[in-house]
């Protein structure tokens, strides 16, 4: 089987249902974390390697601003914006992965038609089979009663740089369970 993160430009996006989070690795790059909404109980998104096989911009409704539809069978499944933002964070969806409409937006032109998408039950964001732990990888996962000012003075680091490094729009916004990647 060809690695799939070998494929697509290098780039592939990793999603973790049990911490509703996904990311976006170039090559062995961590690049973008993002807080997601996942299929509920009685609709879980399926787990497994699959591909981006299109991408809309503007789909509308409560697809929000952007989508891009993954090689899953027997459905129609995707990664796409919201028109309900307070869903992010929850097991809310008929089983598509929701993101913030500004975070998809910024996603977007980085995914391109083939784009591996691997999706995970599991605890930890990097189901790309790296064997970087955490430490090496300088990534924190927040913990609850965090804030991203602790966070980023716990690493010597300005708030800025986690806001940028992560593309994080409000710093208010974080949440147990989130992974922070700390730039060197």
């Amino acid at each position: 089987m060809l690695d799939i993160r070998m494929r697509s430009y290098g780039s592939y996006i990793a999603i973790n249902l049990n911490t509703r989070r996904l990311t976006f690795y170039e090559g062995e790059r961590l690049t973008s974390t993002y807080p997601v909404g996942v299929g509920k109980s009685s609709t879980p998104t399926p787990v497994g390697d699959f591909t981006v096989v299109v991408k809309i911009i503007s789909p509308g409704g409560a697809l929000g601003t952007r989508w891009m539809g993954l090689s899953i069978p027997n459905g129609n499944y995707g990664i796409h914006g919201t028109n309900n933002p307070s869903s992010i964070g929850g097991y809310v969806s008929n089983g598509c992965i929701r993101m913030y409409n500004q975070d998809v937006e910024k996603l977007f032109p980085k995914v391109h038609i083939g784009t591996p998408v691997k999706i995970r039950p599991g605890a930890a964001d990097n189901q790309s089979g790296s064997n970087l732990t955490q430490k090496q990888a300088g990534v924190h996962i927040v913990q609850s009663g965090e804030t991203l000012w602790q966070i980023a003075s716990r690493y010597g680091k300005t708030l800025d740089q986690l806001l940028s490094v992560n593309n994080i729009s409000n710093p208010d916004v974080i949440f147990p369970g989130q992974t922070i990647v700390i730039p060197k």
